[in-house]
């Protein structure tokens, strides 16, 4: 009768093991780093290369420059003018009535296009420095142009600095699941720290 009670019971949870192993419940997808809403890609940005021309004027003129830090350019005769934040058409007519206002030039036509753009990468990638942005440039797809990752790079927690903010990103988690492998913006950051093993 004991015989018969313990296989009974053997019965009884191996049947309910099975059950419970059928029962296999999707694991809760688990959502990407909440990044805001990335500043238009048409606003100028400090590091962005501009090529500023001066026509119509006695001394036509061409001028390669870069946004500085504080958001400035700098051209002949007038100096500093404002440039983050604007786009080129804003920044050309910027240019334009500046040029007039201060009555250096009576007409002036001035054209303003971006030559290039670009993203940081920092930290324990194999070609630390700055990358070309182009529009689809995801966070994995610029530590491979830094040449990926080193040997002692902690890729479950690179930060991406965009606009002051910093957000951490599982970089081994974005290769696997593109949802997860935020889109750059110009002048975004990306810092892979050290792995303490």
């Amino acid at each position: 009768m004991a015989l018969l009670r313990c296989v009974s019971l053997a019965v009884l949870l191996a049947s309910a093991l099975f059950t419970l192993a059928g029962c296999n419940t999707p694991s809760p997808r688990i959502p990407g780093p909440q990044l805001p809403e990335a500043r238009s890609t048409a606003q100028l940005r400090p590091g962005d290369s501009l090529n500023i021309a001066l026509q119509g004027v006695p001394d036509p003129s061409t001028h390669n420059v870069q946004i500085d830090e504080q958001g400035l350019v700098s051209l002949p005769y007038i100096g500093s003018v404002k440039a983050a934040g604007s786009t080129t058409a804003e920044l050309s007519q910027r240019i334009r009535e500046t040029y007039l206002a201060k009555k250096i030039y009576t007409t002036v036509d001035v054209s303003v296009s971006v030559t290039e753009r670009f993203v940081y990468v920092g930290g324990e990638v194999q070609r630390p420095g700055r990358i070309v942005w182009t529009p689809d440039l995801s966070v994995a797809k610029a530590i491979q142009s830094a040449g990926g990752f080193t040997l002692y790079a902690k890729e479950t927690a690179v930060t991406l600095i965009r606009d002051q903010a910093a957000y951490s990103i599982d970089v081994k988690l974005a290769q696997r699941d593109p949802s997860r492998d935020p889109r750059l913006v110009p002048g975004d950051s990306l810092q892979v720290p050290r792995s303490p093993f």
